[in-house]
């Protein structure tokens, strides 16, 4: 932290990495690791190690010249920093496919997220069970929200209900929402808005298949240049 207990402005591109730091480092730990060097965080996470160093810098975390970071204190530090030290209560709109395996999906809670509540609108969905929850109607997400104290809103609806869904969400009070509908959402200022969009995740995996496939690559022709040139 920053002199007179201001926080540093940490870029949002290291901030999507500290997760990925720290799952590694579990990996790690359940190895049996105590230290890691720079390069072989790097390497575990897909980036370079003057990318980890400056990264971690962010937070106070230097490591030791010729030692490398402690895999324990440093797992501390990323909890600390990713907000894992406590439970975050989140609430599913949406109880379709999508929102069921999020609301069934046990890893939530091993990474400090809490689902406690899933609402939808249709009345074939309301009053079923999944995860061990019973769907409300999306009516219910004030008291929901109020009751449990819900830090997060997950949007689990089609696009064309997506925006209500976030309306709602930042009416009841939430701040925080992780949409995984493929549309952009209209939020005030203060809301911070995580999108999860598939179809363009595996559209950027299509790209890199196609280009595995076919490596050759045809340089387009410079204009007023001929082809036979």
């Amino acid at each position: 932290m920053a002199a007179g207990g201001a926080r540093r402005t940490v870029p949002d591109a290291a901030v999507a990495r500290l997760p990925v730091y720290h799952r590694c480092l579990l990996e790690l730990e359940a190895q049996g690791r105590d230290t890691v060097s720079s390069e072989q965080l790097a390497e575990l996470a897909g980036v370079t190690a003057a990318k980890v160093r400056k990264d971690l810098s962010h937070f106070g975390s230097y490591g030791t010249r010729g030692v490398g970071y402690a895999v324990p204190q440093l797992i501390l530090d990323l909890r600390r920093e990713l907000g894992l030290t406590h439970n975050w209560r989140c609430v599913i709109v949406g109880a379709g496919n999508l929102g069921s395996a999020l609301a069934a999906f046990g890893g939530f809670r091993e990474r400090g997220f809490e689902v406690v509540g899933v609402v939808d609108v249709d009345p074939g969905r309301i009053g079923r069970e999944v995860g061990g929850l019973l769907v409300g109607h999306e009516d219910d997400l004030d008291r929901i929200v109020a009751d449990h104290d819900v830090a997060i809103g997950v949007v689990a609806v089609p696009p064309s209900a997506a925006q209500e869904a976030a309306d709602r969400l930042v009416a009841c009070g939430v701040r925080s929402i992780l949409n995984f509908a493929p549309t952009v959402l209209d939020v005030p200022e203060e809301v911070q808005v995580r999108n999860v969009d598939l179809a363009v995740e595996l559209q950027i995996l299509a790209f890199h298949e196609g280009r595995r496939s076919d490596p050759v690559e045809t340089a387009a022709p410079v204009i007023g240049e001929s082809a036979s040139a």
